[in-house]
C-alpha cells in the first residue's frame, strides 16, 4: 500500500482536523490529525508491512475505497494512462467549435483580431455554400461516431457578424441529430454588442443552451479596453443586452484582466448584484491577458503580462481572441515562475465573486482540455480543422480539412496533437488529473514549444484552500 500521487490536504485553522482530496477520484474527505499520521506512515521504510490495529485497517480501507490510498504508484500511474486515454477517445458527446468569420467589431487593444486597420477588409468569413459543407462533414462525423451527445458551439472573430450561416447549422444539424436521436445544445461566445433577444429566440427552438458574454472591468475599464474603431464605449448597450435576455437562456460573464485593469473588477461584481438580471447569471469568470511586445517596450507596471514571440520575424500568434497567462521559459525562467501575478490575481477575482453570491470555477476542476479529445473539432471560416480554437488562424496548426484534402502541413500538425501529452513532464505533481499540463496555446505562444506544461499550480493550490474552508464551514 502507499498513499496516492494525488492527495493534497488542507489543514483546517482551530481544528484538529486536515482537509483531504484525491484530485484523481475527486473524493474529499475531512479526518483528523491521527488518519493523516497514519496515512503518511505508509510512506516510512517498511510501512505498509507493518501490523496495523483493526481501527487502523479499517480506516486503511476507507481511505483505499476514496482512492487516497492505492496498491503501488506504478499502477496508479497506469490507471491515469487510461484515463487520458478514454478521455481522449470518448465517442459518447460530438464538440464541434465554429468560427463563423474571423472578423471583428470591436478594436481591442490586447487583441491581433478586429477592427484595426483593414485587418477586417482580408479576414476570413464562412459563406453558405462553405456552411453547407461544413453540416455535410458534421452530419457524417454523427453517422460515425453515433453519440448521445451532439455540442455546436460559435465563436469567431465575433460570429453574430454572421448570422445567416449561425441560424443555417443551428437548424440545419438541429434537424440531423433529431433524425439520430442525439440531444443537442448550442452555445454562442460573443461580445454582446450584437446579442439581441431576436437572435436568442431564433436559436433556442434548436438547443441554445447558453452565451457568454465578456466584460473586461467596470464601465470605463471596458470602455478603454473592449472600444469600436472610433473609441466609442461599448459596456451600456452590452449591459442593455444582457438585460434583454435575462431569463431567456443561461448568461455567463467573462473577463480578461491586466495589470492596469484587474482591480476594477470588485466595482464590476458590484454593479452586476445590483442589476436585475443578477440572479439570471449562471457563471462569472475571469482570465489574465496576453499583451503582444512592443518594438520598443515602454516601461510596464509590475505584473504586466507579455507575450513572447514564436517566429523569427516577431510576429505574434495569428489566432482567434483567446487568453493565457505567462511570459514563458524564454525570459529565464518557467511558465509557473512568470505567472505567480496572474494566478494570484484569478484566486482574488474568485473569491470577490464568490463574496458577492456569484457562482465561479473552484479553480480546481479545469480540464483536461478539450485539445485532448480527439472528438472535439474547431472549424474555420475556410473550412480547416484544428484541435483548438486557440490555433484558429495559423495555418502551420491546422490538422485537416473538411473536405479531407491530403496535405504534408496539415498531416504534420495533426500527427504532432496526436503526440502531444505535456502532462508527461510534470513529474509526481498531485494536480496532473484536473490540468492535464494546462493550455498548449499557452505553452506554444509563451514558450515555443506546445509539447512543455503551462503550469498554474499555485492557483490549484488556492482553489482547494477555498474548497477546504467551505468544506469545514
Amino acid at each position: 500500500m502507499q498513499p496516492s500521487q494525488f492527495n493534497v490536504r488542507v489543514p483546517l485553522p482551530d481544528r484538529d482536523e486536515v482537509f483531504l482530496m484525491n484530485t484523481f477520484t475527486d473524493a474529499q474527505l475531512i479526518v483528523s490529525r491521527e488518519v493523516v499520521t497514519l496515512l503518511d506512515s505508509l510512506d516510512a521504510p517498511s510501512g505498509a508491512a507493518r501490523d496495523f490495529s483493526e481501527i487502523e485497517r479499517g480506516a486503511l480501507d476507507t481511505l483505499a475505497t476514496h482512492g487516497f490510498v492505492v496498491s503501488d504508484r506504478a499502477s496508479e500511474r497506469a490507471a491515469l494512462d487510461r484515463f487520458f486515454h478514454d478521455f481522449r477517445e470518448d465517442t459518447d458527446h460530438l464538440k464541434v467549435t465554429v468560427l463563423t468569420t474571423m472578423q471583428c467589431n470591436f478594436a481591442c487593444d490586447y487583441c491581433i483580431q478586429g477592427d484595426h486597420g483593414d485587418y477586417n477588409k482580408h479576414a476570413t468569413k464562412m459563406s453558405m455554400t462553405e456552411a453547407a459543407r461544413v453540416a455535410d462533414w458534421i452530419e457524417a462525423r454523427l453517422d460515425t461516431l453515433q453519440p448521445s451527445r451532439f455540442t455546436l458551439m460559435f465563436f469567431g472573430g465575433e460570429p453574430l457578424l454572421n448570422l445567416p450561416v449561425m441560424y443555417h447549422l443551428a437548424e440545419r444539424l438541429w434537424k440531423a441529430t433529431q433524425a439520430r436521436s442525439i440531444e443537442q445544445s448550442i452555445i454562442v461566445i460573443t461580445n454582446g454588442l450584437l446579442l439581441t433577444r431576436e437572435v436568442v429566440d431564433r436559436l433556442k427552438p434548436y438547443g441554445l443552451e447558453g452565451v457568454k458574454i465578456t466584460l473586461d472591468g467596470d464601465r470605463d475599464a471596458h470602455d478603454r479596453m473592449r472600444p469600436l474603431r472610433g473609441g466609442q464605449g461599448t459596456f451600456d448597450r452590452i449591459i442593455r443586452n444582457i438585460r434583454e435576455i435575462a431569463g431567456q437562456c443561461r448568461i455567463g460573464i467573462g473577463g480578461n484582466f491586466d495589470a492596469d485593469t484587474v482591480d476594477t473588477y470588485p466595482a464590476l461584481l458590484d454593479f452586476l448584484r445590483e442589476q436585475d438580471f443578477a440572479d439570471q447569471l449562471s457563471r462569472i469568470n475571469f482570465k489574465p491577458v496576453i499583451r503582444a511586445p512592443q518594438p520598443t517596450p515602454p516601461a510596464q507596471p509590475k505584473g504586466l503580462i507579455k507575450l513572447t514571440p514564436v517566429d523569427a520575424d516577431n510576429k505574434p500568434l495569428g489566432g482567434t481572441c483567446m487568453t493565457a497567462a505567462g511570459s514563458g521559459a524564454k525570459l529565464g525562467g518557467t511558465i509557473c515562475d512568470s505567472c505567480q501575478f496572474a494566478d494570484e490575481k484569478m484566486t482574488f477575482l474568485r473569491e470577490e465573486t464568490r463574496k458577492r453570491g456569484f457562482q465561479t470555477t473552484d479553480g480546481v476542476h479545469m480540464g483536461p482540455c478539450e485539445l485532448h479529445q480527439r472528438h472535439a473539432y474547431t472549424i474555420g471560416p475556410e473550412g480547416s480543422l484544428y484541435a483548438c480554437p486557440g490555433f484558429t488562424g495559423d495555418p502551420a496548426q491546422s490538422v485537416g480539412h473538411i473536405d479531407n484534402r491530403q496535405e504534408p502541413h496539415r498531416e504534420a500538425a495533426a500527427a504532432r496533437f496526436e503526440r502531444l501529452a505535456p502532462w508527461r513532464a510534470c513529474g509526481d505533481c498531485s494536480y496532473i488529473p484536473v490540468c492535464g499540463g494546462g493550455c498548449s496555446v499557452a505553452s506554444h505562444t509563451e514558450g515555443g514549444d506546445m509539447t512543455l506544461p503551462s503550469c498554474h499550480k499555485t492557483s490549484f493550490e488556492a482553489g482547494v484552500v477555498t474548497m477546504a474552508q467551505q468544506a469545514a464551514a
